[in-house]
């Protein structure tokens, strides 16, 4: 059995690997996170694996302790860093196994696996999202409430109400209703609120939980 903490470095260095070979266009490509780049990604991800409790602390006073806020700004100002500094600080981390204070090893998972998704698809550098990756986070995006809920493009439980997901490459569906049809990483992109082209989702639902995207 893959322990947790074995997947999460895995994943992580596989973001770092992709990272390791971009050139100044693709750092300045447009991600899948509204108003982020690539290289904003990995300044977010930088800043929660790096920034010390002191810093944090800031953070969420500066942002009146909310979560878009603070995501939003930390993320841009760590990306002012140059894109190889980036790379070593990720790659440290996931060495490390470094993680935001109290944050449990499956959000991490989230984190890396979301925002690798991110960056792949505008780059158009894909990679199907090993099983043992998926379903934990396909579960924790699911079941996300506030404020996690927030961070995932508000409240997924309304998205999918009246849903059945089905993942078609992997033994995972969530809900109860007309069913939709989509492979595992658009199944992600669906619970984690990211754009999903309406042409991925299929069956008696799909029309229905393409407009609440």
């Amino acid at each position: 059995m893959t322990l947790l903490a074995d997947v999460v470095r895995a994943e992580r260095e596989d973001l770092v690997a992709l990272l390791a070979t971009l050139g100044p266009e693709q750092w300045a490509t447009a991600s899948l996170c509204a108003g982020w780049t690539v290289r904003d990604v990995a300044g977010h991800l930088a800043w929660a694996a790096g920034a010390g409790g002191r810093e944090l602390l800031g953070d969420l006073v500066r942002a009146r302790a909310r979560p878009n806020v603070i995501i939003a700004e930390t993320a841009v100002r760590w990306a002012r860093r140059e894109p190889a500094v980036l790379v070593e600080e990720l790659r440290r981390a996931a060495a490390d196994g470094a993680k935001p204070p109290g944050m449990p090893a499956t959000a991490v998972l989230v984190d890396a696996v979301l925002h690798g998704l991110d960056v792949r698809r505008p780059l158009g550098r894909p990679r199907p999202v090993p099983a043992e990756a998926f379903a934990p986070v396909a579960d924790f995006c699911a079941g996300a409430r506030f404020p996690s809920s927030a961070l995932l493009g508000g409240p997924v439980r309304r998205r999918l109400a009246g849903i059945r997901l089905v993942a078609e490459d992997r033994d995972w569906a969530h809900g109860d209703g007309a069913e939709v049809h989509a492979s595992g990483e658009a199944v992600l992109l669906v619970l984690s609120g990211r754009p999903v082209d309406p042409d991925e989702l299929r069956g008696p639902g799909a029309a229905t939980l393409a407009a609440r995207l």
